[in-house]
């Protein structure tokens, strides 16, 4: 029996049979989505024979689902949390054009070439792109002559959630949650008791706003069909212990299209960030069920594909730490993840010619570069009202923490003044509204970072208490 489908207010949960444009109950605009309902059908498959739910005791829950699969890229390793959990549901977010296809192609070369374990047969399902178009990107990848071995990486050019899950079904070996003394499941390739670990798979889905299902009558990528898509992957994907890997599109404000629902019933959430008129990518977590949060990988676009970053202060420009500095530079040491990283903020100050001065941000939170501007107005009595300012970090980098107030500040004045700062000086410190520099967390780290890359002094709370000694502190004696 086909499923019924109807149309639900997401406001005040209204039905109806078919879609309207307003809700005829609470009046509300474009609120009613599909779904699907069909009471007759979930009752029959009841009545089936389904097994009944059976509940755990705490002793009975075995921890070894939780043996990690080691993708062989450190970065990506490390924003997992050591890896990719078994069952796992992965969603990568990020903007056209930043890489994500790329990553997820290394990776599935990665996994195929065995990398010192049992190569994984990897089904990529390629719905934006054609096979054709993905093979040229291995061959520009890991080159022509290595293609012969890569007999594990199958390709699946379709769009139907339903004829992708019975594909994998028939092609993907499970991998069965055993008791632990007999898992057939660890990392290492072999179970304890001698017998040879079966391989775990992967499958990867370029992307989930291009499948769809024939139960419902909405396009792919629309809310109803992203929605139930997701949520077949994500029971495919914990019945068969075959971790999923989603590519999700994002919107023109950054965030993930499609339902909110989707980051909660998936696993982990990663964001693949950049600009892309430079070569710095971050893949950032902002949910993990199976690792920590705060980790950052770091990689560098080539042609060559992507490139693990292990030493983030190796992108830092050597003029910064070489040369004369400039007006309007300043360095600071910001934590992405558990790793400092050097930072260069630039400033640019100039007579402006409008009403409204311009105030351009780049790699910076714009709400709190204004606050800046408004404290050094107000403390240090700088006419900033007549001059446009224009805020950037070089590279690429966008800095979310506060800690890289205090070189905002000296790299404003510095443009303002003309005056380059002191050389070889990094600038770390939270500065508050009341003008004052406030230690930040994890000083001794940071301080450490910056000494080893040869910068001298390291201006921080200790030496300027408050932005009225900026001047005496800061400023070079030219």
């Amino acid at each position: 029996m086909k499923p019924i489908s109807v149309f639900v207010c997401q406001k005040c949960g209204a039905q109806s049979p078919k879609w309207v444009g307003r809700c005829p109950e609470c009046g509300a605009w474009g609120t009613l989505q599909e779904e699907l309902k069909n009471p007759k059908t979930q009752k029959l498959k009841a009545k089936a024979g389904k097994k009944a739910a059976k509940l755990l005791k705490v002793g009975e829950i075995t921890t070894d689902r939780t043996r990690r699969i080691r993708t062989g890229i450190g970065e990506l390793d490390q924003v997992l949390g050591g890896g990719i959990i078994p069952g796992a549901v992965v969603l990568f977010a990020g903007e056209p054009g930043i890489g994500k296809s790329t990553l997820l192609t290394q990776l599935a070369l990665k996994l195929t070439a065995g990398q010192n374990l049992k190569p994984r047969t990897t089904v990529y399902v390629c719905g934006e792109e054609s096979p054709e178009q993905i093979k040229l990107r291995i061959a520009r990848l890991s080159g022509e002559k290595k293609m012969g071995g890569m007999s594990n990486l199958l390709f699946l050019p379709e769009t139907d959630v339903d004829l992708i899950i019975d594909a994998t079904n028939r092609n993907l070996e499970p991998c069965p949650l055993v008791p632990q003394a007999a898992s057939p499941c660890l990392a290492g390739g072999r179970a304890r008791s001698g017998r040879r670990a079966k391989t775990r798979n992967l499958l990867i889905i370029d992307s989930i706003q291009t499948l769809f299902t024939t139960d419902l009558s909405g396009i792919a990528g629309s809310v109803s069909q992203v929605r139930e898509c997701t949520q077949r992957l994500i029971e495919l994907a914990k019945t068969r212990q075959i971790p999923v890997l989603l590519v999700g599109h994002v919107t023109k404000k950054g965030i993930l299209a499609g339902p909110k629902t989707i980051e909660h019933a998936v696993d982990t959430v990663l964001y693949f960030e950049g600009e892309r008129s430079a070569d710095l990518r971050l893949l950032r977590s902002v949910k993990n069920r199976f690792g920590p949060t705060d980790e950052v990988g770091i990689f560098q676009m080539t042609d060559t594909g992507l490139k693990e970053v292990l030493d983030p202060a190796s992108l830092l420009k050597p003029e910064t730490r070489n040369q004369k500095p400039k007006p309007g530079s300043a360095a600071a040491v910001v934590f992405e993840g558990t790793r400092p990283m050097l930072v260069e903020v630039q400033a640019l100050v100039t007579k402006t010619f409008t009403p409204m001065p311009k105030r351009v941000v780049n790699g910076l939170d714009r709400n709190r570069s204004e606050m800046l501007i408004a404290i050094l107005q107000k403390h240090l009595h700088i006419p900033l009202w007549q001059y446009d300012v224009f805020l950037n970090i070089a590279g690429g980098f966008k800095v979310k923490e506060p800690a890289a107030d205090l070189a905002v500040c000296a790299a404003i004045y510095s443009s303002y003044k003309n005056k380059s700062l002191l050389a070889k000086s990094v600038f770390i410190g939270e500065v508050s509204l009341l003008g004052e520099i406030n230690m930040v967390s994890r000083m001794k780290k940071r301080e450490k970072q910056a000494r080893a890359l040869g910068f001298k002094q390291v201006i921080t709370a200790s030496q300027v208490k408050s932005l009225s000694k900026i001047r005496e502190w800061i400023m070079s004696d030219e």
